[in-house]
């Protein structure tokens, strides 16, 4: 346990049911801390906390659906009931894997809009769900989920991930005198099942080519930042986007 401040907290990390979100939940529970695996595919999730507490660590699964603020409310109170208050949110939920390839342009509005619910408004529900636990807990630590395309003017999800950047700047602001930070890792091309959906291998080929470290990336080497930035370690850190992306974004 290297990360201080994590032992004996409590995190909701939502979409854990798999590839980066899993990592996050483990990495945590590593570190002592009382995970709760929020998660819509609920056979992932259950398997996700089921193995956490097979390894010894503390995990409660907990079914959610983060574009409907009834659910996301249900969430943040079944982590309440189980373990008392919550310290730490990480919003990881968003489509990607299986995502429509399509245009701004053409692509069919009722998707969109359901694409932006969960992308962009999922991190918003979810943080107006937790808050007030984690201020009553005297502070807090909130991570969301961006990508490196928020930079890259790719579509809608690029959008939905830029829109994300805007709104860690925003509670930032709104939640700092209450003690809790906000800040957002930017992964870049990162080795999951979701990627693969996605991706081709010719193109992810390309990527690391033109990535200074030339390889994909790993979801420990997202799990590591995560840590970082909710541990005590980072108790001066918010508003930050932070790539974990071997280079592939750089900005003055």
């Amino acid at each position: 346990m290297g990360y201080p401040g994590i032992s004996g907290k409590v995190a909701i990390v939502t979409g854990s049911g798999g590839g980066i979100g899993e990592a996050y939940a483990r990495a945590l529970a590593a570190e002592g801390a009382c995970v709760v695996i929020a998660e819509i595919d609920e056979q992932k999730g259950a398997a996700v906390a089921d193995s956490i507490k097979a390894e010894g660590g503390e995990a409660l699964f907990v079914s959610v659906d983060v574009s409907s603020e009834d659910s996301t409310k249900a969430m943040a109170a079944a982590a309440v009931d189980a373990y008392g208050g919550i310290d730490f949110l990480v919003n990881n939920a968003a489509l990607f894997g299986g995502m429509k390839m399509e245009s701004m342009l053409r692509v069919d509005w009722a998707y969109y809009k359901k694409f932006m619910d969960i992308n962009m408004d999922g991190a918003l529900l979810c943080a107006r769900a937790c808050f007030r636990s984690m201020r009553e807990r005297g502070g807090g630590a909130i991570v969301n989920q961006s990508s490196t395309a928020a930079w890259m003017g790719v579509g809608y999800y690029g959008l939905s991930k830029l829109a994300l950047n805007g709104l860690t700047h925003c509670l930032t602001r709104e939640l700092g005198s209450m003690n809790i930070r906000v800040n957002a890792i930017a992964p870049g091309p990162t080795e999951t099942a979701a990627l693969d959906s996605q991706v081709p291998a010719q193109f992810r080929d390309n990527l690391v080519a033109q990535t200074p470290i030339s390889r994909l990336g790993q979801p420990s080497d997202m799990a590591g930042a995560c840590l970082f930035l909710l541990s005590d370690a980072a108790s001066w850190v918010s508003g930050q986007i932070l790539a974990v992306d071997g280079g592939q974004i750089v900005r003055a």
